[in-house]
């Protein structure tokens, strides 16, 4: 009888393990770089998560079961580390004397995926939500894993999990709305800046000054 590919990734078959990459690396990738806002780091993520597959494929228990809840709870459990790695490197860097500021190209990132400035707002409300929240929530209605293999990908009852994800819900809809409300706000104030200057429309006598200047120039 043929193995399943369970069966043969917990033998150490590395065909098993190439086809396991194939089904579901750009699932990961999708996840981290959502999750990330950055390309390269998303590859990294990729790359952890199936050498990290390859290192428990032992653990794996019996079965014909999807590996799709197993490869996802590896890739989160890679993501957390990313996240301390990158709280713990920003930490450091916090102690270094003060250097010009390099540009950070990640909210241009951000921007280019989906709708941007949605997205973006998105990003920064999920950054509000418990870590637990989070994870729920990018599971399930980014990548679409339903209750039952998000809860196995998490180590989690399917009751948490739903919990979580309608507060995460209710949560993400009441930040993000404030957020794009904010983000209008702010451009909307730019706009009527910029059309004071245009029409003279300054604080402060500016417009005056500027007359007499063009007196004193004749």
């Amino acid at each position: 009888m043929e193995l399943s590919q369970r069966a043969r990734l917990r033998a150490g078959d590395q065909d098993a393990l190439g086809e396991l990459f194939d089904a579901h690396a750009q699932a990961v990738y999708g996840y981290a770089l959502r999750t990330l806002g950055d390309w390269a780091a998303a590859e990294d993520v990729v790359s952890l998560t199936f050498l990290e597959a390859w290192r428990l494929r032992e653990r794996l228990e019996p079965g014909d079961e999807s590996l799709r809840p197993w490869v996802f709870g590896i890739a989160t459990n890679v993501l957390r580390n990313t996240a301390r790695a990158a709280r713990r490197h920003r930490a450091a860097m916090a102690r270094l004397p003060e250097r010009e500021a390099a540009p950070d190209f990640a909210d241009e990132l951000v921007t280019r995926l989906d709708d941007g400035a949605q997205l973006a707002a998105v990003r920064r409300a999920l950054a509000s939500l418990r870590r637990t929240e989070r994870e729920v929530f990018r599971l399930c209605v980014w990548m679409g894993l339903d209750y039952a293999s998000a809860a196995e990908a998490l180590g989690i009852p399917v009751g948490t999990v739903r919990s979580r994800l309608s507060r995460a819900r209710t949560r993400l809809k009441s930040l993000t709305e404030a957020e794009l409300a904010n983000r209008r706000e702010s451009r909307e104030g730019g706009d009527r800046r910029e059309l004071a200057v245009a029409t003279g429309q300054v604080g402060g006598g500016g417009l005056k000054a500027a007359r007499s200047m063009q007196g004193d120039i004749r």
